[in-house]
């Protein structure tokens, strides 16, 4: 079967993350089209992926010309424009067009309402690390939606990360733990170089051992997946009255623990806020 041909409807940091996916997983250039705002970024997008990119400064339709004949369309605009988006390019959708959001917040029935009637739709949450062929993404099917577009969907983000499909219901918790969760490693890579260089270290030194440390660790989290869980490496390398267990005793006695249960736990707050945020616009 030939690849699925692919509308992309914005090159921001997250549909860019998930075409470089794609892209890095053989997915053919010529089956790929995408949008962008303006002419020099679609041009600039188009030398950097070697696909085609169209404008809308240059053509007001180009939204509609890309999704024209496509398989899966993905909608990579802000949250408050997707709605909109669905209502601009309905008419232009063949009807078996799976459109695919990648927006945290918007729900498969804010898309629905604005599509024709039986439009498939499936909302994800990705998350970055899929531009460098680890990332996480949950996918949550709509009313119209088959088992077979929810798996041809899935194949196209799984090569590169870990698929998901989960209710609805449940997105909004991976987003707080895998959608914002590259953030976090990012910061606990911030403060244990920032740490390293308080210490003496070269910052540049310090930067590229947090930076290894995390890389390693999370290999090895995924490796042992079945064998040992993240509180068992933990334990594994936590020697009695040794330095690491001095490290982690200073991070309960300070609440660590509870700390980024409680923001994965605000992440996922603050997408039911946007959603509902979204809902009385409407």
């Amino acid at each position: 079967m030939s690849a699925p041909k692919i509308a992309m409807l914005g090159l921001g940091s997250m549909n860019g993350a998930i075409l470089a996916g794609l892209l890095s997983g053989g997915h053919p250039v010529e089956q790929v089209v995408a949008t962008t705002r303006s002419a020099s970024s679609a041009q600039a997008k188009a030398e950097q992926y070697g696909i085609t990119v169209l404008a809308e400064e240059s053509a007001e339709d180009a939204n509609l010309q890309a999704v024209r004949g496509a398989d899966v369309v993905v909608l990579g605009v802000k949250p408050h424009q997707i709605v909109d988006v669905c209502a601009q390019i309905k008419d232009a959708l063949a009807p078996r067009a799976v459109v695919t959001s990648v927006a945290a917040a918007v729900t498969v029935k804010m898309m629905e309402s604005a599509l024709n009637p039986d439009q498939p739709v499936i909302r994800t949450m990705p998350n970055t690390p899929l531009s460098v062929g680890l990332g996480v993404v949950g996918l949550a099917a709509g009313t119209s939606t088959t088992p077979a577009q929810v798996q041809q969907v899935s194949e196209l983000f799984a090569a590169s990360g870990s698929v998901h499909v989960l209710p609805e219901s449940q997105i909004d918790a991976l987003t707080g733990v895998a959608g914002s969760g590259p953030a976090y490693a990012f910061y606990l890579a911030e403060h244990m170089a920032a740490a390293g260089v308080e210490m003496g270290l070269d910052p540049e030194l310090a930067a590229d051992l947090a930076a290894q440390t995390l890389y390693g660790a999370g290999r090895m989290l995924v490796q042992n997946r079945g064998s040992a869980d993240a509180a068992q490496l933990r334990r594994n390398v936590t020697s009695p009255n040794g330095t690491t267990q001095r490290a982690i005793e200073t991070f309960d006695d300070a609440g660590m623990a509870a700390t980024i249960r409680a923001g994965a736990q605000a992440s996922a707050r603050r997408a039911a806020e946007i959603t509902e945020q979204l809902s009385s616009r409407g």
